[in-house]
């Protein structure tokens, strides 16, 4: 039996992704089949289509991080222990092979669709919360109270550690690129946000802060913008770096960083073993899975495709004209 699958036929442009045919994945020990529904689109993809993020070691090089969908079958014991049953609707976080009408996922690493949403919904969330969860909370230590600045508040990203920051009582602080962007950042709750094309952010930071800067910052940018948010922390301020859009290298003022106590740390999330991931998926299942079935966390759907059509959803995110997420779709999802 075979499945649809995108697949990269060679590394290149958005058009290298063509729907193919794969035999069907088979649910080993500790996962289970999920009969996909849709499934999100991120950054890492268009890295890995392009040659610039190779896969983990045993994933399928099928790209796609989350999907959500209808569990088929998998492992009876891991998924009493998860209280899943076949026929329940997941999304679930993988390590590839999202962008297929099959996927097997690690039982630890599905979660139940929040209640009230769809399946275009509930497959954008995975990879983006877990991320920020993972980094904001986990790595970063945010607190009610503090401050966050979000580079790229209009991302995926961007538009998810907004409503969970502002969710856990932070202040929050925003950069985008555009009027457009902007506003729509302050719509979703942002208290300011910050025009990086018109306006210096390292400036605006300190004036929004009264000089005193922000205690976290989530930079997807790195390069020359690292220096910079080193003069933006305040004391004990932690820098947490999850991607490198602006280059690799950066040069600092090491002395900030003594005298002020911070932290310059970063992640990545997909080659991490499940059981790091579970807990992340448990501590998103017990915070933030309440706020969004209670409306206080919304998914931020920028657009739709059909999965034959993933070319342009990929052409789409590297625009970077998008407000939120984009979503592939299977049959009649």
């Amino acid at each position: 039996m075979t499945i649809k699958a995108i697949e990269i036929t060679a590394f290149g442009a958005p058009e290298v992704l063509q729907l193919g045919e794969r035999p069907m994945p088979i649910a080993g020990v500790g996962e289970l089949l999920i009969r996909v529904a849709a499934s999100g689109v991120n950054r890492p993809d268009v890295l890995q289509r392009t040659g610039n993020y190779p896969v983990p070691p045993g994933a399928s090089d099928i790209p796609g991080l989350e999907v959500a969908g209808v569990i088929e079958k998998g492992d009876a014991q891991e998924m009493l222990r998860h209280g899943f049953e076949v026929g329940d609707r997941v999304c679930a976080l993988v390590a590839g092979g999202g962008y297929a009408d099959y996927c097997v996922a690690p039982v630890a690493q599905c979660l139940p669709v929040p209640r009230g949403l769809s399946d275009v919904e509930a497959a954008s969330l995975p990879e983006t919360f877990f991320t920020v969860w993972s980094n904001v909370f986990d790595r970063g230590r945010l607190q009610a109270g503090e401050t966050l600045l979000i580079q790229g508040g209009s991302s995926g990203i961007g538009v998810t550690a907004i409503q969970m920051a502002k969710a856990m009582g932070a202040q929050v602080l925003v950069t985008a690129g555009s009027d457009e962007k902007c506003a729509a950042c302050l719509a979703l709750g942002a208290d300011h946000a910050i025009n990086y094309k018109t306006h210096d952010f390292q400036d605006e930071v300190k004036r929004l802060t009264d000089g005193r800067g922000v205690d976290v910052i989530l930079d997807m940018v790195a390069g020359a913008y690292v220096a910079k948010e080193i003069e933006c922390l305040n004391e004990d301020g932690r820098l947490v770096i999850i991607a490198v859009q602006g280059g690799i290298k950066s040069e600092i003022n090491a002395g900030l960083v003594l005298r002020r106590r911070l932290t310059v740390t970063g992640s990545t999330l997909r080659a991490r073993p499940v059981a790091f991931k579970e807990a992340i998926a448990q501590a998103c299942l017990k915070n933030v899975w309440p706020l969004i079935e209670n409306g206080q966390i919304k998914p931020v759907i920028h657009s739709t495709f059909a999965a034959a059509d993933a070319a342009k959803a990929h052409a789409l995110m590297q625009s970077n004209q998008h407000i939120g997420k984009i979503v592939l779709t299977w049959g009649a999802a």
